[in-house]
């Protein structure tokens, strides 16, 4: 499948949300997203992205080609991203892992899906053959999410989360074979029709 155009924009609600690709440049973007995320959100991320060196990082993948990264914008304001995350691996190169997150003023009004829905275009477009996504058991409506557009759980971690307060959390390992996907799509035709688009 060709590699997907943006911007795309989408109904969100009584308004609109443009998707982007996010770039080298944005820094100021990404700091300021960063700044609107409660201490709820920041609990389980990889990494720290409030923090400078940690953006500049991010930064320098999104250069590096290592990480592709999906901006929402709602009236010029970056309110969430979705990033898929290849592997450094040579034996797991076929695999990427998916993260998203929104700011709690737009949830609930589908744009986790929007953006999930686009980086999965994204992996297809890059030839990605299985996303990964990972996320603790009381994040039910991301769970929901994956679940409703394919995603099978392959493993329960016990205890493999630590939050800031030291409580252990259960982690979930959802997975989603992109290659079979598309090979379903193309025996449909899907692949070629949307090629033509």
């Amino acid at each position: 499948m060709s590699p997907r155009e943006y911007p795309q924009r989408h109904a969100l609600g009584d308004g609109e949300v443009v998707i982007r690709k996010m770039t080298a440049d944005d820094a100021a973007a990404l700091s300021e997203f960063a700044g609107q995320l409660n201490s709820h959100d920041l609990l389980f991320l990889r990494r720290d992205i409030t923090s400078a060196e940690v953006q500049e990082l991010w930064l320098q993948e999104i250069r590096d080609g290592v990480i592709t990264t999906l901006f929402a914008e709602v009236e010029g304001r970056v309110v969430g991203y979705a990033t898929l995350d290849r592997s450094r691996l040579p034996w797991s190169s076929h695999v990427g892992e998916l993260r998203v997150l929104v700011v709690e003023s737009q949830r609930g009004k589908g744009l986790g899906r929007i953006l999930t829905q686009e980086i999965f275009a994204c992996a297809l477009g890059e030839g990605i053959e299985k996303i990964v996504a990972r996320m603790t058991l009381d994040q039910q409506g991301a769970i929901a999410v994956f679940e409703g557009l394919g995603f099978k759980p392959e493993g329960l971690l016990k205890d493999h989360v630590q939050d800031r307060e030291g409580e252990r959390h259960d982690l979930l390992v959802l997975c989603h074979d992109v290659a079979e996907f598309e090979a379903t799509l193309s025996s449909y035709g899907v692949t070629e029709a949307l090629a033509d688009a």
